[in-house]
């Protein structure tokens, strides 16, 4: 593709024989000029066996868990652009063409593949629901970018991969991504694609309650940790509401009689004042430790975007040079 110098295809698996060298061949077929990289996390069948065959490079990622096979992904691979796919053979390898070519045109950092499922059985009833609960909690919490957070087809600017600090070790990897891009303000987008059935005898292995309990405690975390003024200042009004609603009646007997009742009750309802005023100083000091921090990751990305564009100019002039040569000769 013009004015991309390499693009990786990342594929993370997990005992996905029966499917794993059919997404290889689509995305060979869609991408010719792509490195396809199938990291395999610590398969018991032929995972590894089929995708070699199938012609992808294949790596091994030891720690289970979609998202430390994702962090060891984005630390090996050296690439302008990439795309990350499941190895589930439910995406449409085309539709990579389309956001790649939307990458390069309007210099993104990630493009999400919103999935449009194609039949009835391809979504199962809970993880609608549990996509929908949790887009719509992450667009409460951080801003409305995404209709499908939890996609697993998406695509990257180098920049974004290389200045992304992932923890997740899980399923929740998606959650982190999303949240990552919002609270920098990177620019993103999200192209509907394909969403198909898995192939017989082919399994999920996202777990509806585990994995979604994760993904909650995961949001609550990054809720947490990106906006703590809003988090604690929550906290510190539900606290100070206590306190108010115990102190009142308190209080309406002391105008009425200079006796103060109850002295356990007044105890706690000061206690809880206390606590409200020092829940919300914890969220003043934090909010600044989280502004520096996010100043940081923002800078990260930068530089590597900065040294990208930079390489890719000095590419242009060379090959303007070489093709001055031609001329003259």
């Amino acid at each position: 593709m013009e004015g991309l110098e390499s693009i990786a295809v990342l594929i993370p698996c997990y005992n996905e024989e029966k499917t794993i060298a059919r997404v290889v061949s689509e995305f060979r077929a869609a991408l010719p000029y792509a490195q396809i990289y199938v990291y395999d996390n610590n398969s018991t069948d032929g995972t590894a066996a089929r995708a070699s065959s199938a012609g992808a490079i294949v790596r091994k990622e030891v720690r289970q868990g979609k998202g430390n096979v994702v962090r060891r992904m984005f630390a090996d691979v050296d690439a302008s652009a990439y795309v990350m796919v499941d190895g589930d053979s439910t995406y449409d390898a085309a539709d990579a063409v389309v956001m790649l070519r939307l990458l390069r045109e309007q210099r993104l950092a990630m493009i999400v593949g919103r999935r449009v499922e194609q039949s009835a059985s391809a979504y199962r009833p809970g993880h609608v629901l549990g996509n929908m609960f949790f887009t719509r909690s992450v667009a409460w919490l951080f801003g409305t970018s995404f209709e499908d957070i939890l996609s697993g087809y998406r695509v990257f600017s180098r920049a974004f991969v290389k200045s992304f600090p992932a923890f997740s070790g899980g399923f929740e990897i998606e959650t982190e991504l999303t949240v990552h891009a919002l609270t920098l303000g990177l620019p993103v987008a999200e192209v509907s694609t394909a969403y198909g059935v898995r192939p017989q005898g082919s399994q999920s292995k996202l777990s509806t309650y585990q994995d979604g309990l994760r993904i909650v405690w995961t949001i609550f975390n990054l809720f947490k940790n990106e906006k703590p003024l809003t988090f604690f200042s929550l906290l510190a009004g539900f606290l100070m509401l206590s306190s108010a609603i115990l102190a009142y009646p308190i209080v309406v007997t002391f105008l009425r009689t200079g006796l103060v009742p109850r002295f356990p009750t007044a105890i706690l309802s000061t206690g809880l004042a206390v606590s409200a005023l020092l829940m919300f100083s914890c969220g003043l000091i934090l909010d600044t430790v989280t502004k520096g921090r996010r100043e940081t990751k923002a800078l990260a990305y930068l530089n590597v975007r900065d040294a990208v564009l930079s390489r890719a100019q000095a590419s242009e002039r060379e090959a303007t040079r070489e093709l001055a040569c031609r001329r003259e000769a």
